[in-house]
């Protein structure tokens, strides 16, 4: 069953009706989120990244915060795929909960949005306080052994 979100709590938000969530990610959403991750990560780290995320709990983030943590531009209402968005919260239809990396401000490293962009966008634009459900998985970097090289990492993997 969907779940309705509105960030101010009225159930409206700048004339539009109120957001629509489904309860999880649809399937397909994580083979989509392992497409993009691939570009940016191993493997073997995909596959933990995408069992992290399966397994994450779901949690709400604002629009707004997920935008700037991401540091990503908002797209414009009429980009094609944050419009088809937009059409389905204005019929009531729901819409699938994003899939996120957590970033490390330690490093430098922004959050990713795996799967959902457009429809972080669509939220922002309906209401940039609302809370938009989530599912997070982190990824750290491990240590080398002592018997493996001297640099400080053997590179990232997903942990829950």
């Amino acid at each position: 069953m969907a779940k309705k979100s509105s960030g101010n709590g009225s159930g409206k938000s700048k004339g539009h009706p109120p957001e629509h969530w489904k309860d999880e990610p649809e399937e397909h959403d994580y083979p989509a989120a392992a497409a993009y991750l691939s570009l940016i990560n191993t493997a073997s780290d995909v596959k933990a990244l995408v069992a992290s995320l399966r397994s994450s709990p779901l949690e709400r983030r604002m629009a707004k915060d997920i935008l700037r943590a991401a540091r990503l531009a908002l797209l414009p209402p009429d980009n094609p795929h944050v419009a088809s968005d937009l059409a389905k919260v204005k019929w009531g239809m729901a819409l699938s909960p994003v899939l996120l990396v957590r970033g490390d401000a330690r490093h430098d490293n922004p959050l990713t949005i795996a799967d959902g962009y457009h429809r972080v966008c669509a939220s922002f634009h309906l209401d940039e306080n609302a809370a938009i459900p989530c599912r997070m998985a982190d990824l750290v970097h491990q240590r080398a052994s002592t018997s493996g090289p001297s640099r400080s990492s053997r590179g990232p993997t997903a942990v829950q």
